[in-house]
């Protein structure tokens, strides 16, 4: 049994030509322009996850905490929301959703509590401690998405992102399970 140095290292990614080629060459209706950009919106968002874990992993929590965050911070002051709500804008079930608040709970970046005017209702909301990793985070994702698109002009970055919304719109009018999420952008 070779030792785990003497391992061949695991094979590289295939470029985006090397993929198309070959996804052309198993299957001869595939419109090239249409899958190099499929495959680098894909590659991409993988990728700058890969780099906001990173940045949130510094800070001590994941970028599952952190959708949280985004979430409360979005709502706007008080900066709460039930965890069905919650649930609901980051499409997880109420299970997993429960198990992401206590986690947090424990760690100070939000509270639980029961809803005053309606006992049988739960509100989460930001603490101080929770707005400020938000604050780091954002200030930390300002600087890498900067670089990201340095190369663009402004008249560039607005083509982008208003070709990106498009298809972000089209994808979710189209697609049932991402009913809610256009709410986001305007």
């Amino acid at each position: 049994m070779p030792e785990p140095s003497d391992a061949a290292p695991a094979p590289a990614e295939p470029s985006l030509e090397e993929q198309i080629a070959a996804y052309q060459r198993e299957f001869q209706d595939l419109d090239p322009q249409v899958e190099q950009i499929v495959s680098a919106l894909q590659r991409l968002n993988r990728r700058m996850n890969v780099a906001y874990g990173r940045q949130t992993a510094t800070l001590g929590m994941s970028n599952a905490e952190w959708e949280v965050l985004k979430a409360l911070v979005v709502s706007g002051a008080p900066y709460q929301l039930g965890p069905g709500e919650l649930a609901k804008r980051l499409g997880l079930t109420p299970a997993a959703m429960t198990h992401r608040i206590d986690r947090m709970a424990s760690e100070g970046l939000v509270t639980r509590e029961r809803d005053e005017t309606n006992r049988v209702r739960v509100i989460v909301e930001l603490t101080h401690e929770g707005r400020e990793k938000w604050l780091e985070a954002m200030r930390m994702a300002t600087v890498f998405e900067e670089e990201l698109l340095q190369d663009l002009s402004g008249g560039e970055r607005q083509l982008l992102g208003e070709a990106l919304t498009h298809l972000l719109r089209r994808v979710e009018d189209t697609q049932p399970d991402a009913e809610g999420r256009l709410n986001d952008l305007n």
